[in-house]
């Protein structure tokens, strides 16, 4: 009775105690695994300290390293570092010997056999196509392995559908490839798989604003996927404490192929993931497909004409900046013309442009990659961003020097760009002569062409609107906006039931004149400036967004949204 007594205890042991016997037996694992490598005089690996390369990984076969108890974790060439359990072992020593005899030299690290086997486990991984190892993935537009067609993609309902009815069969790579394939459809941005207590959700961000594609992913599910997208961005899967950033390629076969930057961080409930779509398409915009009004076109064209200067174009990181300073240098790509880039990092690449990539760990910072640049005699030069003094002064001496150069720099408005980069140490008579163009951009949502309503205005609107283009400078053209069309978001299939489709640009652009150096050599404070520049025929981010309310291109709430509550007289401005 007495031995029955103790069996039912232990059967109704509690979890948390359970969890402190698992606990004290892997401690004491460790200690044996320690106690080992100090007989052996080998080196001890704890689990937290295994870093795991899945190439390195797959140089031995599965077998000979379940059968040796051995396995190689990292690679340089020849050099190898492998993980063992007993180096008596006679089958160890057999694995080692043929790794030798390959051309390998290895070092050894003892292990206990608990981390042993979790890496072990890995090459279940390992098994997958050497297109997911090298950092790519096959992925056919018209027909997926999951038999999906594209076109039954093109609605984040549609998209939920697919994956539900592939859950529950074990295909992780088919329901990555409708995740793929279901972003680009549906224009996506970015792809955010996050983890919850019970299950995780996957969201896409569209036209800025993020939806719920899904929102109670099995955990086991959720972590399979996690494993597939580290296998393709070439992380480390065996690591989810630390922060990891990766990449890989999207392979269809009616497009070009699309880039995926991946960004992988340890969370509450498991790893979080965000996946950025690099579409080339997205961005190889010509100039008139800026959302451009004429009169701002015509100065943009005439400003890179200049052969020398700077361009500084402003706002909030995804304002669409990128996108407007590849969209310059694309106007003046030619062969007479050498254009060099550096940025942080290289998102997409542009054919016919030498592109350098910041590499802080190398020390190829932006100065030291500008610096760099100077002397490989370029005409044309962009500048990913100015975020210190350094870069800038160096900036400004190319502009100052015959070349044209083309960065960002993080400021609210046009005018913001002047004392941000005097905070940053410029000379203020060195800047002033250096500036050609200054602009700020936001991206505004689009209404949707095929359900969008028309909605016929009250006079008090008619009136404001009236009076707001009464005193809109001589050069923007009235005509167009001389029949006033106003619209609203309905929301239909083709947009998700949101009501907008795609974004545009607002613009504000201010060309730096004799006066307005004259402020910048004083150092102007930014209330000096922007009365000057309201002297200047300038229309401002609002003002350009109020426009294209009137065309119909979208709401005034959605300008309200990124420019502030819209001010009709500017008196009490």
């Amino acid at each position: 009775m007495r031995f029955a007594h103790i069996v039912v205890d232990i059967l109704g042991m509690p979890d948390d105690l359970q969890l402190q016997l698992n606990q004290i037996k892997r401690e004491a694992e460790e200690r044996d695994a320690q106690r080992r490598a100090q007989q052996e005089g080998i080196p001890y690996l704890s689990p937290e300290r295994i870093s795991l390369n899945l190439e390195a990984l797959a140089l031995l076969d599965e077998h000979s390293a379940r059968e040796g108890h051995c396995a190689i974790i990292t690679a340089k060439e020849k050099r190898i570092a492998v993980i063992i359990y007993d180096p008596k072992y006679s089958k160890t020593k057999e694995a080692l010997k043929r790794l030798e005899e390959m051309g390998y030299a290895a070092t050894l690290y003892i292990v206990s056999l608990s981390s042993l086997s979790r890496i072990l486990d890995q090459y279940r991984f390992v098994s997958a196509t050497h297109a997911a190892i090298s950092g790519s993935v096959d992925v056919e537009e018209d027909k997926t392995d999951t038999t999906v067609s594209i076109k039954y993609l093109n609605s984040i309902a549609q998209v939920k559908e697919t994956i539900n009815a592939h859950l529950g069969k074990g295909k992780t790579s088919s329901i990555m490839d409708i995740l793929l394939l279901g972003a680009i459809a549906n224009r996506a941005s970015d792809i955010h798989l996050e983890p919850k207590e019970k299950t995780a959700k996957i969201r896409y961000r569209v036209d800025g604003l993020l939806n719920d594609v899904i929102d109670d992913i099995p955990h086991d599910t959720y972590r399979a996927l996690i494993s597939r997208i580290k296998l393709l961005s070439n992380l480390k899967l065996n690591i989810r404490d630390e922060a990891q950033d990766g990449r890989f390629t999207i392979n269809l076969t009616e497009r070009p192929d699309i880039e995926v930057r991946v960004a992988v961080a340890p969370s509450e409930f498991g790893e979080v993931v965000v996946m950025r779509i690099l579409d080339a398409q997205a961005i190889s915009l010509d100039l008139k497909d800026l959302g451009l009004r004429s009169d701002d076109l015509d100065i943009i064209q005439e400003q890179l004409k200049r052969p020398n200067g700077m361009a500084l174009n402003t706002g909030p990181t995804g304002s669409g900046k990128t996108t407007t300073l590849y969209a310059f240098l694309k106007h003046r790509l030619s062969p007479e013309v050498k254009i060099i880039t550096i940025e942080d990092p290289i998102e997409y690449h542009l054919d016919g442009i030498e592109q350098t990539q910041v590499d802080n760990e190398g020390e190829y910072t932006f100065a030291s990659g500008l610096r760099s640049l100077m002397r490989q005699d370029p005409d044309i030069i962009l500048v990913g961003e100015i975020r210190d003094k350094e870069t800038a002064e160096i900036a400004v001496q190319a502009s100052l020097t015959g070349h044209l150069v083309f960065s960002t720099v993080h400021a609210n408005e046009a005018t913001g760009a002047i004392p941000r980069l005097l905070d940053l140490g410029v000379k203020a008579n060195s800047l002033a002569p250096a500036l050609n163009l200054l602009i700020a951009q936001r991206l505004l949502r689009r209404l949707c062409e095929k359900c969008k309503k028309e909605v016929t205005p009250d006079q008090k609107i008619k009136e404001q609107i009236k009076s707001f283009l009464a005193h809109l400078p001589e050069r923007v053209n009235k005509e167009p906006y001389a029949n006033i069309s106003l619209y609203e978001p309905v929301g239909c299939e083709y947009c998700n039931h949101t009501g907008f489709r795609g974004r545009i640009g607002v613009y504000e652009l201010l060309v730096v004149d004799g006066a307005l150096q004259e402020l910048i050599t004083k150092e102007a404070g930014q209330r000096e400036i922007d009365t000057l520049v309201k002297t200047k025929g300038f229309v401002s981010m609002q003002e350009d967004g109020i426009l294209k309310v009137i065309t119909g291109i979208t709401t005034f709430s959605e300008v309200e949204d990124i420019t502030g509550k819209i001010v009709w007289d500017k008196k009490s401005e």
